[in-house]
């Protein structure tokens, strides 16, 4: 495959990404209206916005993935998760512009640590506070990166234009 074919495929799955973040930022925002003034904060609305802050995060971190090996393909074996989150805030020369600003990582962070504890937490029991701190997180990165990837989009339209 040609590099200029490369970069297409890139960027095509940029865009089929950006649209999956948007269903599942829709189906939130769906669900937030639709729950909205009922009593208490139940055990089923606790799994599922966990479950919707986690796929967030897991369909963004595909997508960095596949970023990381279109340009450099080394993340460290341990904690590659982390790294690969750094990674994502960095400009290489004359090779990549930053596929994210470092304010969007710090918010991105907090997804991260939660679909973490997520993996390993096997009750149905949520710390309310933190879940509202963790959506806090996730209303405040939703508009910077999606400018953020529309930035790093024109790079690769560029980089093909090349």
């Amino acid at each position: 495959m040609t590099e200029h074919a490369q970069t297409a495929t890139l960027l095509s799955e940029l865009d089929k990404s950006r649209a999956v973040l948007r269903r599942i930022a829709g189906f939130y925002e769906a669900y937030l209206a639709q729950t909205r003034g009922l009593e208490g904060r139940s055990t089923e609305q606790a799994i599922v916005l966990a479950d919707v802050l986690v796929s967030y995060y897991t369909a963004l971190e595909t997508l960095f993935l596949r970023v990381s090996q279109f340009f450099e393909n080394e993340l460290s074996r341990e904690k590659w998760h982390r790294d690969l989150l750094q990674k994502m805030t960095l400009r290489i020369e004359g090779v990549r512009e930053p596929v994210i600003a470092d304010a969007t990582a710090l918010q991105l962070a907090e997804l991260l640590k939660f679909r973490h504890f997520k993996r390993y937490y096997f009750q149905f029991e949520y710390d309310w506070d933190k879940l509202d701190f963790v959506r806090k997180k996730f209303d405040a990165l939703r508009r910077p990166l999606e400018a953020d990837l529309e930035r790093f989009s024109g790079f690769l339209r560029q980089l093909m234009a090349q």
